[in-house]
């Protein structure tokens, strides 16, 4: 009888911070796509630091096969189509690169931001569930997006110029 009692216990602990986690992911969530809307796109420098990506970096998401898994990831552009532009380009599309670029970066640093914010879990669940929670939040829930983000700056930035060049 004790051990039953025990048991329930553990699970309705268990359910209640992983309850409050979740519920602090999706108020995360909320909030970031908001501020990641309002937030001026200007402020934002695909050339230069922290947004210019380093040549080796593309060997690197090369080794990691992101071409292949990144159509995989969810994608706002495919939720909210009239907010943000759409990912496929087209011959009609191409004015939108610049945006797509501005784009990159802005979902870069919302996935950064939640990464540090998923920290939070931490205190919201301390312990080994709150540790397993947070590196699930941040290694798949933001990172891969991260990643994509970086990949795709290099090739949207090189289809740009040339886009200007034909001009």
């Amino acid at each position: 009888m004790v051990s039953f009692v025990f048991s329930h216990r553990y699970v309705e602990v268990f359910m209640k911070h992983f309850l409050m986690c979740l519920l602090y992911i999706a108020a995360l969530g909320v909030l970031s796509f908001v501020v990641g809307r309002l937030i001026p796109k200007h402020w934002f420098h695909a050339d230069r630091f922290p947004w210019v990506c380093h040549p080796a970096e593309q060997k690197l998401w090369k080794r990691l096969h992101v071409r292949k898994w990144q159509a995989k990831i969810p994608d706002m552009s495919r939720i909210f189509v009239k907010i943000m532009p759409e990912k496929k380009l087209t011959k009609e599309n191409y004015e939108n690169l610049p945006r797509m670029i501005e784009e990159t970066c802005v979902a870069e640093w919302t996935h950064i931001l939640l990464s540090i914010a998923g920290l939070g879990l931490l205190k919201i669940w301390s312990g080994v569930g709150g540790v397993c929670i947070t590196i699930i939040y941040i290694v798949l829930g933001n990172l891969p997006f991260i990643v994509v983000q970086r990949y795709n700056r290099p090739r949207l930035q090189k289809l740009f110029a040339m886009q200007q060049r034909k001009k």
